[in-house]
Order: structure tokens, then sequence, then C-alpha cells
């Protein structure tokens, strides 16, 4: 079953704004709240999708790639947003607290389910690795060098004296139906339930310390400039044994020496010499898999565009492939012996060495490019 379009999600125009995505979101999300719809799978389901779809639109750079890449773009990791869908723990967990503005669902949707504590998640960490044209062909393993906020050995941890271990406040608020009990979380353990008893000497008050980690990543063939793979729970480490956050890896890619990049299709300059334009010719050309031989066809204009089918990058998640597409340029040599000048001398007044005359305009390169890509 295919996802369904995160603004129709949400019921929000593409051009909506930060505040209009945060009231669409809480609407959705008190609508189908399981403690409103107990044993309703459907209602749940949705609460996770609104969830889901949130965590994307309000994060600028996640909002810009599934607006540039929709869900595929999204789908090249693990965990939230990244094709790993969403627990109920996980939603809770990052997003309660859009509802503790004091409004009066902040006792209901403040983040906690059955009176329990919840976990402190980690922060996300952000790193870019480069690849090249050929890993994005054929995939590759890379070792990453990252620095996160660990659990130092040695750190304990006791029960909140604050709340108790519950990481709930409760009060009693007087209102015009009468007392009414409200719950809040607890300040002290930012709704964990537990606070760092001991923790060695030299790190920091929460007991975590930054290590050095060597993390080994999979880029899966047929990225593109500026993707993000999320590696889940490789982030910061959370307070007080909460969960640690994911490890965002940005893709950037290097510029190759032969090729250019134009979606999954890859284009090459091919300098060919006057007479090989005119006679024909067969010429090794550089692909990603080692060179290819085409053949030049005789009367060869400068400007013509070769497709060879299935040589380019891999389209993501698919077993399809792009192409690569020949730009033929015939070269000029800018020096001439006596003896070359002397043969075109002979062959400048050649009729077949003159232009042929055309009527109405010459179809231009763009055209030919828009032209031959709609074939």
């Amino acid at each position: 079953m295919s996802k369904r379009d995160y603004y129709e999600v949400l019921g929000v125009p593409k051009n909506a704004g930060d505040d209009e995505i945060k009231k669409a979101y809480r609407k959705a999300a008190i609508k189908y709240h399981p403690d409103k719809n107990p044993g309703d799978a459907q209602a749940e389901e949705s609460f996770k999708e609104a969830a889901e779809a949130y965590e994307v639109l309000s994060n600028a750079d996640k909002r810009a790639r599934y607006d540039r890449f929709g869900h595929q773009g999204m789908n090249m990791g693990g965990g939230p947003g990244g094709g790993g869908g969403f627990s109920m723990e996980d939603i809770f967990s990052q997003f309660g607290d859009i509802f503790n503005d004091g409004s009066p669902f902040e006792g209901f949707f403040g983040g906690q389910r059955g009176g329990g504590a919840r976990q402190n998640r980690g922060s996300n960490l952000r790193i870019r690795v480069k690849v090249t044209l050929e890993d994005v062909a054929n995939g590759v393993e890379k070792k990453l060098k990252v620095t996160r906020a660990v659990p130092a050995d040695g750190v304990t941890y006791k029960s909140c004296p604050t709340c108790n271990g519950s990481g709930q406040i409760n009060k009693v608020t007087q209102t015009f139906l009468g007392q009414m009990r409200m719950a809040s979380t607890c300040p002290h353990c930012e709704g964990s339930g537990k606070v760092v008893d001991r923790k060695p000497p030299g790190v920091d008050p929460d007991g975590l310390q930054r290590k050095e980690e060597i993390i080994n990543i999979r880029i899966p063939p047929g990225v593109a400039e500026g993707m993000q793979i999320n590696m889940s729970g490789k982030g910061n480490c959370g307070r007080n044994g909460g969960p640690a956050g994911d490890l965002l890896v940005v893709v950037e890619e290097e510029a190759h020496e032969h090729f250019r990049r134009d979606g999954h299709n890859i284009l090459y300059d091919l300098d060919v010499s006057f007479a090989d334009a005119a006679l024909g010719a067969q010429i090794d050309v550089p692909a990603l898999e080692g060179k290819v031989r085409i053949k030049l066809d005789a009367g060869t204009q400068p400007g013509k565009l070769l497709r060879l089918k299935g040589k380019g990058l891999p389209i993501l998640q698919s077993h399809g492939k792009g192409d690569l597409i020949i730009l033929v340029n015939v070269h000029v040599p800018t020096k001439l012996s006596r003896e070359e000048r002397e043969i075109l001398e002979k062959l400048r007044d050649s009729s077949n060495f003159k232009p042929e005359e055309t009527t109405g305009r010459r179809q231009g390169f763009f055209e030919r490019m828009r032209e031959f890509f709609t074939e």
C-alpha cells in the first residue's frame, strides 16, 4: 500500500508555514489519540501517520528533501522519517511536548501514557560523507569517525526525589466544573523518573562523556547530492539513561573527471577529429564500468547526441538504470602545417565542404536535447 502525501495527511497546502503545520498536527493528534479511541486500530494508524508527516514537514532539511524526492528520498535509513516507521513510544517521546502549552489537554496529551515515566531521547548528530560517481553506481561501505555523547563507565541512577520516579508532577486546579487533577512533566528529571546518583570525575552533570567511535554505513546505489541516511540510535545518548538520537548522514557528490550527472543519466563530452566525423570511426569512450566502443557514423554533425541505454546510474530502490548520453564535439585545429593548409585550401571551394543552405531557423542544441529526452 503506497503512502499518502504528507501534506494531504495533515490537510495543509505545500506552502504551509511552521505554525500552520503544527496546528494541523495538534488537531489530527487530538482526534486520533489512542486515549480517545481505545481499541481502534485504524485511529492508531492515523495517529502514527500524522506523527510521521509532522516529523518530516516540521524539519526544514527533511521537508526540502521530501519536496524534492518525495517518499523515495525519505526511505534511506531506519527510524522515524527514514522508512522505519513510528512506534507509539517514538511519538510520545519526540512530540508529546507539542501539547504542553498550558492548554486543557496538557494533562492528557503531555507525552505520558498510563502514568509511566518517559525517556529523554538524545540529540541527533549530522555528518557529511563524500561519494564518487562510482560509489553512486555500485553502492559503497564507508567507515565514519563520529564523536558522540555516551554514558560514562560507572554512572548509576536513582529514582527522582521530586516525582518519586513517576516522571510527573500532579496538581489540582479549581475550574468552573470543580476540581480537576492535572499532570505535567517533572521539571527535575524531565519526565524520565530518574536522575544521576553517582558518576566518575570528568563527566558532565548528566553522566555523559564524549567518545570517538568508528561506525560502518552502507551507502546504497543511486543516492543523490543532499540525500540523508538516518542511522537510528547512533546519535548522542539521552539524559538519565534515555535512548540515543540518530546519526544523520548527508551525501555529498564529488566532481568526476569525465562525467556530469543529470538525474539517473550521466553526460559525456566526446571530442572527435574532423576526419573521424566526416569518414566515421570506431571510438572507445569511458563508462562507469570500463570503456565502451561506439560506432561514429560517417557525416556525424557537431552536437549530435548518442544514447547508450542502461549505462547510467541505478535508480534508488529500483532495478532500473539511467543512460550514458554522449555529446559529439568536432575538434577544429588552431595550428596547421603547410601541407595541411594546402589540402584544406584545395577543399575550401568544394561544394561538399560548404554548409548547406537551410530555410528557416536551425534547431538549437537545447531543442535537440529536449527532443532527445522525450523520445
